[in-house]
């Protein structure tokens, strides 16, 4: 008989929960991602096309410096470089073939050609921005912070410079002043002097004087300052050449050789027509004003009156009408000292008459 003791309870089978697997194992190292997206597929295409070039452009490659998660390297500074060269020679490539294909719109005056080349290059520059953002990958909401610091930027040290750009482009939409116009300048003494606008830029107007004096004037002050532009809705001028002749002359061939003088010159207009006026009576001369017109004034105004003024001095001369100066009467007061003084003049000249004899 088998004696049998008690049979130890059954343990019931315990489940225990499987590990969790890592996301990512120690073993296998996390593959860093270029910072640059064109860097990248720059990568993988040349070193698909050869081995060597691969393991070329993995020494380049490992050559960099990482900040965190920031990993920058040389060959993204390379690419970097590339696409920046690239884009700035594509988009001056681009202006400057837009330049020439507005240059040949004949329908265009000289203003409106400068205001379409100039929105063409403002928008080619853009557009060229844009495309290396996109060509290097760069995210536009991680320029928001960079895009903020620009807004400043503008905002207080290229407020004249983004302001002056607008200035230029609405001058040249208005048409108010354009190149070739001839416009009225002061230098800082406050003499004015007039000059014909040679070019309309990003930040100044080129106003060239006669004298070969170049100002350059900031778009933003011809914009809101009063300007004196004599060739806005005509180029016709009106100068004044003043005369003054004796009392006793003609008046009448006086006015006559006025005219002719004006005439002769080859610059002043027969319409409208030279005339006479007469302004004042001067002290020692009748004075005339002589108004004649002109519509060349970039050529200059000074040497038309030059011209009429020589014309007139031989007519004046060959008439016997008497050009006067200025004339005064000395009159001087009897006195001790004055008698004194003419006696010792008139003792010094007779030893000096005696010794002639």
């Amino acid at each position: 008989m088998n004696v049998q003791g008690p049979t130890p309870p059954t343990a019931e089978p315990t489940t225990e929960a499987a590990p969790v697997e890592p996301a990512w194992s120690l073993a296998e190292p996390v593959e860093e991602e270029s910072s640059v997206a064109a860097a990248e597929g720059a990568k993988e295409a040349l070193s698909s096309q050869s081995e060597t070039v691969g393991s070329v452009i993995d020494t380049v490659d490992k050559v960099a410096l990482s900040l965190g998660d920031f990993r920058i390297s040389l060959f993204d500074v390379l690419i970097v470089s590339a696409v920046i060269v690239g884009v700035l020679v594509f988009a001056w490539f681009a202006s400057r073939m837009a330049r020439r294909l507005v240059k040949r719109m004949t329908r265009l005056d000289d203003a409106q050609q400068l205001l379409v080349e100039k929105i063409v290059t403002i928008i080619v520059w853009a557009a060229a921005f844009f495309i290396g953002i996109d060509l290097l990958g760069i995210d536009l909401t991680a320029l928001a912070v960079f895009s903020g610091a620009f807004g400043l930027a503008i905002g207080f040290g290229l407020q004249k410079t983004f302001g002056n750009l607008i200035a230029g482009i609405i001058l040249l939409m208005d048409r108010s002043i354009k190149p070739g116009d001839v416009i009225a300048v002061a230098d800082l003494a406050g003499n004015e002097s007039f000059g014909q606008i040679r070019k309309i830029g990003i930040r100044a107007v080129s106003v060239t004087t006669r004298d070969q004096r170049e100002y350059l004037i900031p778009n933003e002050n011809l914009m809101i300052n009063q300007v004196e532009n004599w060739s806005y809705s005509s180029k016709n001028v009106r100068m004044q050449v003043p005369v003054g002749v004796s009392y006793e002359a003609d008046m009448k061939l006086a006015e006559k050789l006025m005219l002719e003088a004006a005439r002769s010159s080859d610059r002043v207009l027969s319409a409208p027509p030279p005339t006479v006026w007469m302004s004042e009576y001067g002290d020692n001369s009748v004075n005339f004003v002589i108004h004649c017109w002109i519509k060349d004034p970039e050529e200059g105004v000074g040497n038309v009156r030059s011209a009429v003024l020589k014309k007139l001095w031989w007519l004046f001369k060959d008439n016997g009408i008497e050009i006067p100066f200025p004339q005064r009467d000395i009159h001087l007061r009897g006195s001790d000292q004055l008698e004194r003084l003419v006696e010792l003049l008139a003792e010094r000249r007779e030893p000096q008459s005696g010794a002639k004899d």
